[in-house]
């Protein structure tokens, strides 16, 4: 495997653009798990596997449940996650699979149970934000492990 380019030396700003925006949401008051669980799902569902390794590492660290982050897929058929983690998660999808039916009345109404207003936007935000992510590390051809230092011989 090889990467195409390295993104961050190519075009500095664009990464700069991109870190901005992902502290803006890091910064919102989410829980540090539940951004992770909205970031491992995003990066499922779009097939980017360099971001769902290192957000499935972070949450590892986070929470330490190994258990629930190999569920997030099938959270629907798990026990392990709050209600307030499934209406996140059901949002993570209809935000990302926004083109197939958009985000519901119905799904906005049970993100409101748990969320007010601005958390909303924040969740919006971070769904936003990976998924932006998951699109640059695809196009430009990362994988897992392709930044981490090179062993010398």
């Amino acid at each position: 495997m090889k990467v195409r380019m390295n993104h961050y030396e190519v075009n500095p700003k664009a990464y700069e653009t991109m870190l901005g925006l992902e502290k803006f949401a890091a910064s919102s008051g989410l829980d540090q798990t539940l951004y992770e669980l909205i970031k491992i799902r995003a990066s499922q569902i779009n097939g980017c596997a360099f971001c769902l390794d290192m957000h499935t590492e972070a949450l590892l660290k986070v929470s330490g449940n190994e258990r629930r982050i190999h569920l997030i897929s099938v959270w629907r058929e798990s026990p392990f996650f709050t209600e307030a983690e499934r209406a996140a998660l059901e949002l993570t999808e209809a935000v990302t699979l926004i083109s197939d039916g958009g985000v519901p009345q119905s799904l906005y109404e049970r993100v409101r149970e748990h969320f007010d207003e601005k958390q909303y936007v924040a969740l919006i935000m971070a769904i936003v934000t990976i998924n932006s992510w998951n699109r640059l590390a695809i196009s430009t051809g990362m994988f897992p492990g392709c930044l981490d230092p090179q062993p010398t011989k």
